[in-house]
């Protein structure tokens, strides 16, 4: 990015992961984190709603099959409320409905578990690089 922070060096793209999961969640953070990326991880997109100190991020990587609201119901509360920078679904229950559901939410991408992590890490930094522009602008297919 080529913004500064106040030191001179540059910001590090911020993320929020919503995954119900302890360890899928703690092992996400850590990779995003080993990238560099400034992660804030959450149990539940109850949690993740809740918290109204956790800024805006570049990018949101969300679980589909959560405990309480699901991954596409949770991007359509944030919407409608006006957040519109890029998501990426996550699900271990694939299906061209789901793919379909996901994309009219508002989700940039779909990646199936087991998740490939270098897929994955690509994908979000491509995404939030384009943090501040306007949503699903550029012609180029994120995907993998």
């Amino acid at each position: 990015m080529d913004a500064l922070a106040g030191s001179g060096r540059p910001l590090r793209p911020s993320i929020k992961i919503v995954e119900d999961d302890p360890g899928v969640r703690r092992s996400m953070q850590l990779l995003f984190q080993g990238q560099g990326f400034d992660v804030r991880a959450y149990p539940s997109g109850e949690a993740l709603l809740a918290d109204k100190k956790s800024g805006d991020p570049a990018c949101m990587v969300v679980d589909y099959k959560l405990s309480g609201i699901d991954g596409i119901a949770l991007l359509e509360l944030l919407r409608e409320s006006g957040w519109n920078s890029s998501a990426v679904l996550v699900t271990g229950f694939p299906s061209a409905d789901l793919a379909q559901r996901a994309s009219d939410a508002g989700y940039a991408l779909l990646f199936e578990k087991p998740l490939r992590e270098r897929s994955l890490i690509e994908a979000v930094r491509r995404l939030a690089e384009g943090y501040g522009a306007t949503p699903h602008s550029s012609s180029q297919d994120p995907s993998p």
